[in-house]
């Protein structure tokens, strides 16, 4: 029985170095050598300094929630406060639920009276929240229903902000994995390089 003992001992040393230590360490490497930017998370620079993720979204509000008129918004957020990395997560609730029907309606008409359209031209993904919460990204319905608020609040030409959204369009990964989309940190980034 001692043998068996310092036996299993020294298998769950061995296994703890190499699959604990070691492999963690290989995979952490070539992440580094391979695909940088994306092992230390995406992260977006303005003149240097993180503004944020490309993987994560943002909110582009006020201190009171009150979406800013001069920047696209993003999809809402059921992670914690919004877009909480620590407590990424959907809202579960099912399409007839009552909180969700509340919430898309409210949702909808927020974007109604801050866009100017009706609810039929509103897309899904401006009034529900993603399965983790976290989205960068919405669609290219979406971002083009803002173009003319946007344009609107920063003085600039609807057209100019227009074939900016179209620039930021992502197609579909391998051309049919997911959706056409639009990350909405860049989106932003991007509007501000037009704006100067």
């Amino acid at each position: 029985m001692r043998k068996q003992l310092f036996t299993a001992i020294r298998a769950l040393l061995v296994f703890t170095l190499v699959l604990g230590v070691g492999y963690p360490l290989v995979i952490t490497a070539i992440g580094q050598l391979a695909l940088p930017a994306q092992a230390n998370g995406s992260l977006v620079k303005v003149d240097g300094t993180v503004v944020g993720s490309a993987l994560i979204g943002q909110s582009f509000t006020d201190a009171d929630g009150t979406a800013l008129p001069e920047w696209f918004q993003s999809r809402p957020s059921a992670a914690g406060d919004g877009y909480d990395g620590g407590a990424s997560s959907g809202s579960n609730y099912g399409p007839e639920n009552e909180d969700l029907v509340q919430a898309i309606g409210e949702r909808q008409a927020a974007i109604t009276d801050r866009d100017g359209v009706t609810v039929a031209q509103i897309p899904a993904d401006a009034v529900t929240a993603s399965g983790s919460g976290l989205d960068p990204d919405i669609s290219p319905e979406y971002a083009r229903l803002q173009v003319a608020r946007v344009a609107a609040a920063r003085g600039l030409d609807a057209s100019a902000v227009a074939r900016l959204v179209e620039s930021m369009i992502a197609k579909r990964d391998l051309g049919y994995l997911g959706e056409p989309r639009v990350n909405v940190l860049r989106l932003n980034i991007a509007l501000m390089e037009l704006d100067n």
